[in-house]
């Protein structure tokens, strides 16, 4: 299908706008939220390192000894420009912490997404041909199974078997793939594969569903009276109608490992986004805590919206106007 290049820009222009509506309520709430966790971040920063002079001057340099609504309207103006403010652990900017964790949660994500849809794909479509057979059965047990099994206890029992038993991969660490692309992908192998069984065995239960939806559709029972053949039917009608189903529980699922998978990164050690906030809401780093929410909120918008567009270029029937 063609799609016009003006429809497009309107889409998007749309899209821009509600996006910075939906970041500025983000910021909104999660500042609201922070202002009402008991506690005090910066005598908690300093640590054995405290005196009241510190206090006071660590307290006057992060903002917190203004007005809330001048604190609030301050932060805004400075996100604005990629200004997230300051970490009271470290002392270095929200921003330049988050992109350097920011690759590390990019590469497991679209790891993890694509070892999901290399199980769910084929496991959807394939149980829901044979529907009501002993092997639909075995397909929707094993994707309960894995809806059902935490992520840690997954992922341990995968350190236990691949490196404690085999010593075939590393059990934990991380390697950047523009660094070590061979080791980059034997040190992501473990927590991708945890984080692609969990998201595959949910994505194989919506694919199945979708499948089944379509396959009882009136234009499949025509192709079928037509007498198609049976992998012709399978694969220009009921495939191609349940890419739009699938393309949003797959990206529901990829923004979601974007936003970071805490109890996985913190079992592999993973140096991503959800180790990051786990290790910041320890030690009640506010600023860091914000521009982590803000930034995974942008991600999820970022995903929707690819989301959106492929959808139109999957289905004719679907208008970006």
């Amino acid at each position: 299908m063609s799609i016009s290049w003006g429809a497009i820009g309107q889409f998007l222009a749309r899209r821009l706008l509600t996006s910075v509506v939906v970041l500025l309520g983000v910021l909104v709430v999660a500042f609201a939220i922070i202002q009402l966790v008991p506690g005090d971040p910066v005598r908690l920063a300093l640590g054995t390192r405290y005196t009241p002079e510190a206090y006071d001057a660590l307290r006057a340099a992060s903002g917190l000894d203004r007005p809330l609504w001048e604190q609030f309207f301050g932060y805004v103006a400075g996100a604005a420009t990629g200004d997230l403010g300051v970490s009271f652990r470290n002392g270095q900017p929200v921003t330049v912490l988050l992109l350097e964790r920011l690759p590390a949660t990019v590469s497991l994500a679209f790891a993890g997404i694509v070892i999901a849809l290399i199980i769910s794909v084929p496991a959807g479509i394939y149980s829901a041909l044979r529907e009501g057979r002993a092997s639909d059965a075995i397909v929707r047990l094993a994707s309960q199974f894995g809806v059902s099994i935490p992520d840690f206890w997954l992922g341990l029992l995968l350190i236990g078997l691949f490196s404690t038993i085999l010593g075939w991969l590393p059990p934990s660490g991380y390697t950047s793939f523009t660094e070590d692309p061979l080791q980059w992908a034997r040190r992501v192998a473990l927590p991708a594969l945890t984080v692609g069984l969990v998201a595959g065995a949910i994505m194989t239960r919506y694919i199945r569903s979708a499948v089944l939806e379509v396959a009882s559709s009136g234009y499949v029972r025509t192709a079928r009276s037509k007498g198609l053949a049976p992998a012709v039917i399978t694969i220009r009608h009921i495939v191609r109608g349940a890419l739009v189903p699938v393309l949003t529980i797959a990206g529901i699922q990829l923004a979601t490992i974007l936003g970071g998978v805490i109890v996985v990164e913190v079992v592999f050690a993973w140096p991503g986004l959800g180790r990051l906030v786990y290790d910041s809401v320890s030690a009640r780093d506010y600023p860091m805590i914000q521009g982590a929410v803000l930034l995974i909120a942008a991600m999820f918008l970022l995903v929707n919206l690819l989301v959106d567009l492929l959808y139109a270029f999957v289905d004719p029937r679907i208008r970006l106007s």
